[in-house]
């Protein structure tokens, strides 16, 4: 929403109480205006200076000024602005360019360093890898102490039965594992079944 700003100047101004009033340029009537609505820049209100300022109703309705700016500091900030920055482009335009060739060299040595350290840390491990793969295709098979499997008798069938608290016997449960499928006997997947309970030792039944 669009403020309207208005232009005037400090007609009274009671500094032990705190307030006063501004006469208006466009309609040359007195707004009432509190010390609060001045900026805090340590400066006290004084008589006579043009002030920028916004209008507000208060509680009883009664037209009184906020945001008061002072038109004659405004205009001064600008001016040292400018000169400022005047000054200090003038300024900069007197510093010596520098070439900037050794800080792209430290760059790409620092680049190069990184790039070798990366290439290093993948060999390594490339070469641990293939370390590994080789010991374990060389480790021998493991041996089971157990007989192979005897086929299936002709009486045998796969009831349904997978799980070892369901056989009778390591015998039983050898046979369910090696003819029947989707057992749930062999949890180390070694071809032995049941070892906790029924194949306990190489000379279980």
């Amino acid at each position: 929403m669009l403020v309207t700003r208005y232009e005037g100047k400090l007609k009274k101004w009671n500094s032990e109480r705190g307030f006063g009033f501004i006469c208006a340029n466009d309609s040359g009537q007195d707004i009432f205006v509190h010390i609060s609505a001045f900026p805090c820049d340590g400066q006290q209100p004084l008589e006579g200076e043009l002030l920028s300022f916004e209008v507000e109703p208060d509680g009883k309705g009664k037209k009184h000024a906020v945001r008061v700016r002072r038109v004659g500091a405004s205009q001064s900030a600008k001016a040292n602005s400018s000169r400022t920055h005047v000054t200090n482009a003038r300024h900069l335009s007197r510093v010596p360019k520098t070439s900037a060739w050794p800080s792209k060299l430290i760059t790409l040595v620092l680049l190069a360093a990184l790039a070798w350290y990366g290439y290093s840390r993948y060999a390594s491990r490339v070469v641990q890898i293939e370390a590994t793969a080789q010991s374990v295709d060389r480790s021998p098979a493991p041996v089971s102490l157990f007989q192979p499997a005897q086929p299936a008798p002709s009486s045998f069938n796969c009831d349904g039965r997978k799980r070892c608290s369901q056989m009778t016997s390591c015998k039983e449960a050898t046979l369910f594992l090696q003819n029947c499928p989707g057992m749930e006997m062999d949890g180390n997947h070694d071809g032995v079944p049941c070892e906790q309970q029924w194949c306990t030792t190489p000379f279980a039944d």
